[in-house]
């Protein structure tokens, strides 16, 4: 039997332990630190290879910005006006509440499939497909709220979203662009009126349809009136108007000029001779003297041969003394008297106011005549003219109906026009929300399996090193001299190995 010297403490209130004290309970209870380290090996290297190789997480970052303003929608061109406020805290927060919506979660969900994932749960669905489907569906959607990682980083205005899964690398990543696409489509949403781009097409076409029927109109009407512009043609009308009545008075004026005239020539012709004397000869009467002396002879050889047979008393002698009375008063008379030849032509005085005169009535009745024909041309083009003026107020309706129709038609379309850029740079993230980082399919696990395996292996020393100091804590008998000293305050007489009794 072996004896040990007690040693006494040199403070009994702290008592001195060694390294050997502290490694003795490790000795003592190897098998149970050897199990316990080997099972919290294998339970290492199974989590490293089923999770930690496999976990993978998707990440992107949502930029919260405020400083884009769309255009004014207006047919002019205007530029956007740009806005400095400053975001709140309650702005961003309202924008984390936005990603963790349950409609969007349970779209996600369903487009990546998550909802095809089997778990013991799913024996408390209900059995109606329907009912099953969206009751694994909205838990899926509850339990994706909880996994995906929203965060704010601190000082600035963009937000983290985090969204880990274990299993193959392109369901995180399929998630949070999912997430994204219907984050971007609900603030395209919100901040602009359901169906706005549809009305401004619906009224850009109705307007269309408008133009094109008010053309058609106009068009019928200048074929159908044979007119093709009554304003101008009125104003060409009203000015040969003008000039028709100048032509008119003037017409007037000469008709009133030729009928003085006419008087005028008139009386000259009155007090004009037809014709004047050109030549006058002076003849005497010598051959009417032979003639007569030729007839006297006669009519006293007749009255000698009547004496010869009859009486003087006799009525045929008394015819012949006549005659022969006769003959010589004729020879007296005719030897009295001096013949005078004169010749005679048109007086030219005459003749020319003859002529004027048949001028001037031909000139009259042509002014006559061209008065009354302008006269009935004014008429008719007056008539012309109020029936321009019918067609002229329908044309003038017609094309203020297509105006209106080309400027509504313009508007909505440059609105239209304005709407889809506007829609366009949403769609592009240019917003007051962009992804600043969209999620990419992770090529690496969220934990390198070394680091976890290696982390896994310091656990399981630390797990055995625990269990070894937990078990020789629960052991209640005594394994050395000093604590039976220590513990019931009585000195130790002699001791003896374990391995030798």
């Amino acid at each position: 039997m072996n004896y040990s010297k007690t040693k006494q403490p040199r403070d009994e209130g702290f008592p001195q332990v060694t390294l050997r004290d502290m490694l003795a309970p490790l000795f003592r209870h190897r098998r149970l630190v050897l199990a316990t380290f080997c099972a919290a090996s294998v339970c290492a290297i199974l989590f490293t290879w089923l999770w930690a190789s496999r976990y993978y997480v998707a990440k992107m970052q949502v930029l919260v910005e405020q400083d884009r303003s769309d255009p004014s929608i207006t047919t002019e061109q205007s530029a956007a006006m740009t806005n400095n406020k400053m975001l709140s805290t309650d702005q961003i927060s309202s924008e984390v509440a936005l990603l963790q919506g349950q409609d969007m979660l349970r779209s996600a969900a369903a487009t990546c499939r998550l909802d095809a994932d089997w778990s013991v749960f799913d024996i408390l669905l209900p059995a109606d497909p329907e009912r099953r489907k969206a009751a694994k569906l909205e838990g899926v959607a509850i339990g994706l709220s909880k996994k995906i990682d929203v965060e704010i980083e601190k000082n600035s205005d963009v937000i983290t979203v985090k969204y880990g899964r274990t299993g193959e690398p392109e369901t995180p990543a399929c998630v949070l662009q999912t997430l994204s696409k219907l984050y971007l489509e609900k603030h395209l949403q919100l901040r602009r009126p359901p169906g706005s781009t549809d009305f401004f097409e619906q009224e850009t076409q109705k307007y269309k349809e408008a133009l094109t029927s008010s053309e058609i109109r106009l068009k019928d009407f200048s074929r159908q009136s044979e007119v093709a512009a009554p304003d101008e043609m009125r104003t060409d009308l009203a000015l040969q108007i003008a000039n028709t009545e100048g032509v008119v008075v003037q017409t007037r004026a000469a008709i009133v000029a030729d009928e003085q005239r006419i008087a005028t020539v008139e009386e000259q012709l009155r007090s004009t001779p037809a014709r004047s004397t050109t030549q006058q000869t002076a003849i005497a009467a010598n051959l009417l003297l032979e003639q007569l002396g030729t007839a006297l002879l006669n009519a006293e050889n007749k009255r000698t041969q009547l004496l010869l047979k009859y009486d003087p008393s006799y009525p045929l002698v008394r015819e012949a003394d006549e005659e022969v009375v006769q003959a010589q008063d004729a020879i007296t008379a005719a030897q009295r008297t001096t013949y005078v030849n004169e010749t005679t032509d048109r007086d030219p005085t005459y003749e020319l106011l003859r002529e004027d005169l048949a001028k001037t009535r031909a000139d009259l009745a042509a002014q006559q005549g061209t008065a009354r024909a302008l006269t009935i041309g004014i008429r008719n083009i007056n008539m012309q003219m109020v029936d321009l003026d019918a067609k002229t107020v329908t044309q003038a309706a017609l094309i203020r109906e297509l105006k209106a129709d080309e400027s509504n038609y313009l508007l909505y379309l440059g609105k239209r026009e304005q709407q889809r850029a506007s829609d366009a740079l949403d769609q592009k993230s240019i917003a007051d929300v962009a992804i600043a980082v969209p999620a990419v399919v992770p090529a690496l696990p969220a934990h390198r399996p070394i680091l976890v395996l290696f982390a896994g292996l310091v656990f399981a020393v630390f797990l055995a090193v625990a269990a070894a100091f937990t078990a020789e804590y629960l052991d209640p008998s005594f394994r050395t001299p000093q604590e039976v000293t220590e513990i019931l305050k009585i000195p130790v007489l002699a001791s003896m190995p374990k391995r030798a009794a």
